[in-house]
């Protein structure tokens, strides 16, 4: 293929700026494939860029394409790819490195464009191709859904029977428990302060939900965090130690109170993973973590073999990332979709779980 379109971008300039701009087609290495993008779901890290312009220490210092959450169709193939064709369907990775440090350009994350255009290139080996059972919206999913793999099976290493508490019933922690019901827990159970995405939780992953209740005038957080382990621990019959006990909590919110009652809840001896960001620093009991003999984990994203298993799983039907996606929008509407977003819920007071974008037309 020697003929292209025009590679219409979606572009943050500032802080929520946003123009659509025709870029240039980027240019193939012998082992990158070029990838029409069809589909991108949108992530908070997307809109958080839109309204501050950074992520901690990653600043937006010149125009960015945003989107990382992408699948499409290989448009052209570099010159050593053997194993993928043009015509081919794609979920695509979006962190490559150059296999020699620890470096790694990952889309829309300053200084590196997205994927939210008409073309965008990726190594082939981060090209995964999807199985006819998976559609491309499915594609796109599998960014979050390897986050999830990522914090539920190669960090936590969650395995059958165990008893899983998952604090955040976003998307992320969603697929958390739905990773964690694929790997057969025995439990799962969503925390979240909004009844509706607890509700929606339910009817997808949780075995149980809790909605933590307010915080008294007065009360200092740790205590509040302290008082809310414990109502839910009554509220679920959960116990301390034992097989009734929390083996795992993912911590998926980022919230102080959330990350404090993850502690106090988790059963000694378990495992406590923080894959939610919210503020750079909190306050944690760590002498319980000392006495617990808790396994504290971080997840940043995905390593490998993550998005190979997350494709796996979703391909065998064990996990189903249809139900996630609740909102549509043309390329055109991009401004709106982020907007949407933001509000958590589009202009008919329907909720966003996730929303996705279809490539330019």
């Amino acid at each position: 293929m020697s003929s292209y379109g025009v590679n219409t971008s979606f572009v943050l300039r500032g802080i929520q700026d946003v123009v659509f701009e025709e870029r240039p087609v980027p240019e193939l290495g012998p082992l990158d494939v070029l990838v029409e993008v069809k589909k991108t779901g949108i992530c908070g890290s997307d809109v958080h860029y839109l309204l501050h312009g950074r992520i901690g220490d990653f600043v937006v210092e010149k125009p960015m394409v945003l989107g990382h959450e992408s699948a499409g169709i290989v448009y052209q193939v570099g010159s050593k790819v053997k194993h993928l064709k043009p015509g081919a369907r794609v979920a695509m990775e979006p962190g490559a490195t150059c296999r020699l440090c620890a470096d790694i350009e990952f889309a829309a994350t300053p200084p590196y464009d997205g994927t939210l255009a008409r073309y965008y290139r990726v190594p082939a080996d981060l090209a995964y191709e999807l199985p006819e059972t998976l559609s491309l919206e499915d594609g796109a999913m599998m960014e979050p859904l390897a986050v999830g793999i990522h914090s539920v099976s190669t960090l936590a290493q969650v395995r059958a029977n165990q008893v899983v508490a998952v604090f955040g019933a976003g998307p992320v922690g969603l697929l958390c428990m739905a990773v964690a019901k694929a790997l057969g827990a025995r439990r799962v159970i969503a925390i979240d302060i909004q009844q509706s995405r607890l509700d929606f939780a339910k009817s997808y992953a949780a075995n149980d939900t809790f909605k933590p209740g307010p915080l008294n005038e007065g009360e200092k957080r740790m205590d509040y965090s302290r008082r809310t382990a414990q109502e839910l621990k009554q509220s679920l019959n959960i116990t301390d130690a034992g097989p009734d006990g929390v083996d795992v909590v993912i911590e998926a919110s980022g919230a102080e109170v959330c990350i404090q009652t993850g502690y106090f809840l988790v059963k000694t001896g378990g495992t406590f993973v923080q894959v939610g960001m919210g503020s750079p620093e909190v306050q944690v009991p760590i002498t319980l973590i000392l006495v617990k003999e808790l396994v504290v984990k971080g997840s940043f994203r995905y390593g490998p073999g993550d998005y190979a298993l997350a494709i796996a799983l979703a391909a065998q039907g064990k996990i189903d990332l249809k139900p996630l996606v609740t909102h549509r929008f043309k390329f055109d509407e991009a401004k709106e979709a982020f907007e949407t977003t933001r509000n958590g819920k589009s202009a008919d007071g329907a909720g966003v779980i996730k929303a996705i974008i279809s490539g330019p037309e």
